[in-house]
């Protein structure tokens, strides 16, 4: 990892983004909307579920877990993972879409649904978008409007099973309506900000919010 927890270190999969990114790859100019079409444009549909990291799969025992909950907030917190499941525990079904084209129907997920933190923690109205950063360095960004989604869980079970340390176990975020990379991995901290700043891929060509259905694959700038 690098000294910067916002630039973990460079990996094949980082250098063909960032070359996608620049020739706009995959972008097909359609629009849909998730009430007419399921499946967001230029996305195809797969069974399994594949694995993309920056090339790191941090080992997180259950003993060394935390969440860290700060920032423009009343009630900052730092969970251990027997106060996380002490939480309301929540099942929801969802499809997942990522930015290099895949998409997954129908996956169940088991967890703390977002908007339950946020009523422990009570955001400030100043508060404005979050800054999400996980074990291994990698950060992204979210409104809070994005994050306060009615369907965002932060996911410890998919399929009726604990989520494997590849997918971002023991927790992760997961966010349906934005592409995937928003939804972070092995996730250790949420602080709350006044500004909406880019995380690693945002500085990295992608798009600031990341919506499926208006194709914002990659940076307008």
């Amino acid at each position: 990892m690098t000294d910067d927890p916002s630039e973990p270190e460079n990996t094949k999969l980082t250098t063909t983004k960032r070359k996608w990114a620049a020739e706009g790859r995959f972008l097909t100019g359609r629009i849909s909307r998730p009430e007419t079409d399921r499946l967001p444009p230029g996305q195809h549909l797969v069974k399994n579920w594949p694995v993309l990291d920056l090339g790191q799969q941090p080992q997180i025992s259950e003993m060394q877990w935390r969440l860290d909950v700060r920032g423009e907030v009343d009630d900052a917190v730092t969970l251990n993972w027997q106060q996380f499941l002490a939480l309301p525990q929540a099942k929801t079904m969802s499809d997942i879409h990522c930015v290099t084209t895949w998409s997954r129907y129908d996956n169940t997920w088991q967890g703390v649904m977002v908007r339950d933190l946020l009523d422990l923690v009570h955001p400030r109205p100043e508060a404005d978008a979050v800054m999400l950063t996980s074990f291994d360095g990698y950060t992204t960004n979210l409104l809070l409007s994005d994050f306060a989604a009615e369907d965002a869980i932060l996911a410890t079970h998919w399929e009726g099973q604990p989520i494997t340390r590849e997918h971002g176990g023991p927790m992760r975020l997961v966010l349906p309506h934005l592409y995937l990379w928003k939804s972070a991995k092995w996730l250790t901290r949420i602080e709350f900000t006044r500004q909406d700043r880019p995380g690693f891929w945002e500085k990295n060509g992608y798009h600031m919010r990341g919506d499926p259905w208006s194709e914002q694959r990659y940076s307008e700038d």
